[in-house]
């Protein structure tokens, strides 16, 4: 696909050489580069799209339908311009985009999506599930308490009407169990 500088020449070359019409567009489209990456610069905090949003500019010029020539170069441009940035802004509402998180290789790097490794850590599941589901009902829920919905010690002891003390115990005996059990899978 041809950048919007690149389709201006394209077309240019298919008018052929006595047509210069589109030459003389790129030669003073080029003049409003410095400018436009100005414009976009203002309008955007993402420096890396400043130069998608100028060639889309180009773009815009280089396929526009019109044979009349533009009056007011630097208006048209701008005024495209304008619309562009408006375009960027609905796509980014429509797309929710402020609410994606980009994927980070450095973080993500290790994962194994071996059939052999998650066949190993559904195994692993499933005797922590086990080893849960052998303990006695208070520990086990004292545990999911704190590890699956995040509650605090103080919270817990006043849910049970235990000491903060005792639900230490609890967390303590499960983690314990937990532990062993998954010695023993080993």
């Amino acid at each position: 696909m041809l950048d919007g500088m690149g389709a201006i020449r394209h077309r240019a070359a298919m008018r052929g050489p006595g047509d210069g019409g589109d030459s003389a567009l790129l030669q003073q489209a080029a003049q409003f580069r410095p400018a436009l990456l100005h414009y976009f610069r203002r309008k955007t905090s993402n420096a890396n799209e400043i130069e998608d949003l100028v060639q889309e500019v180009f773009l815009r010029l280089a396929v526009r339908q019109s044979e009349e020539g533009v009056a007011n170069l630097g208006g048209y441009l701008f005024q495209t311009a304008a619309s562009v940035a408006m375009d960027r802004h609905r796509r980014q509402t429509v797309r929710h985009a402020e609410d994606h998180v980009p994927f980070d290789n450095e973080a993500h790097a290790d994962v194994d999506f071996d059939a052999a490794h998650i066949l190993e850590k559904r195994q692993s599941l499933h005797v922590a599930l086990a080893a849960l589901q052998a303990l006695p009902e208070r520990t086990r829920s004292i545990f999911a308490m704190r590890r699956l919905e995040g509650q605090a010690y103080r919270e817990i002891a006043a849910a049970f009407g235990i000491s903060v003390s005792a639900v230490e115990k609890h967390m303590l005996r499960a983690t314990e169990r937990l532990l062993a059990a998954m010695r023993e899978a080993e």
